[in-house]
């Protein structure tokens, strides 16, 4: 199994370059590029979650509980008194990173359920309102930051897989095939939660449509610049 660094560091170098090609070609601007780098490094994380001494799941339940902290301050901003909000959203903070966190870790198992490609789709998919509803982005920035948690998600469970190769000795481990599956089929009721999720979260979902529509107008409209038309021109010169 790959380490936290080694998951970071891949799913970072893969999702950047693919972020900023879409800011490149037109689809999404700066700051979207900028999102979209960052949840794909995100995404590298969230398999293992399940993992209760991780890096991965101290990591995450510290951005709940920011995230937490924060919602209850943009609740209580102007309803309550300003030390009211501030206790308001310290204890949000406390109990998501150690009672949700505690609760979590005791109907979790470590490449279980949710390291499958299942709860990948669950993790982009209830990504897309929280972005939508909670954070105001646009309905194609909301779907390309779950696009891309996704593909992060799946590098890292593709990640998992090929450490379980051992090229040197041209040995399969024990634990491959336990990482890129579908689902954990010895648990049932986990992977029917996972459904339920997502359709929960494409429910809540803004449509897709205005993302798909960037797909559509791209190829028709991109424009090479002269410069590189000059180079493919003698590149092709120099192939006969």
């Amino acid at each position: 199994m790959a380490d936290f660094k080694t998951h970071v560091t891949v799913a970072a170098i893969l999702s950047t370059p693919l972020a900023a090609s879409t800011f490149i070609a037109g689809v999404a601007n700066m700051n979207e590029a900028i999102f979209y780098a960052l949840a794909g490094t995100l995404g590298g994380l969230l398999p293992d979650i399940d993992a209760d001494d991780s890096a991965a799941i101290r990591l995450i339940f510290r951005l709940f509980g920011a995230l937490a902290g924060g919602l209850a301050i943009a609740f209580g901003i102007d309803k309550l008194l300003h030390w009211q909000v501030l206790a308001l959203a310290i204890v949000s903070y406390l109990v998501v990173r150690f009672p949700v966190r505690w609760v979590f870790e005791q109907f979790t198992v470590h490449r279980g359920t949710l390291h499958s490609l299942l709860a990948n789709v669950m993790f982009a998919i209830l990504a897309v309102p929280i972005m939508h509803h909670l954070f105001a982005l646009e309905a194609k920035t909301a779907w390309g930051i779950g696009g891309f948690i996704f593909l992060g998600a799946t590098i890292h469970l593709i990640l998992d897989e090929l450490y379980s190769i051992e090229l040197s000795g041209m040995r399969i481990k024990r634990s491959f095939g336990t990482a890129m599956k579908l689902t954990d089929w010895g648990e049932p009721l986990a992977s029917l939660v996972l459904v339920l999720g997502c359709v929960v979260g494409y429910w809540l979902s803004p449509s897709a449509e205005a993302w798909l529509t960037a797909f559509t107008w791209w190829p028709e409209n991109i424009q090479l610049s002269d410069w590189f038309i000059q180079e493919l021109s003698e590149l092709r010169q120099l192939l006969g």
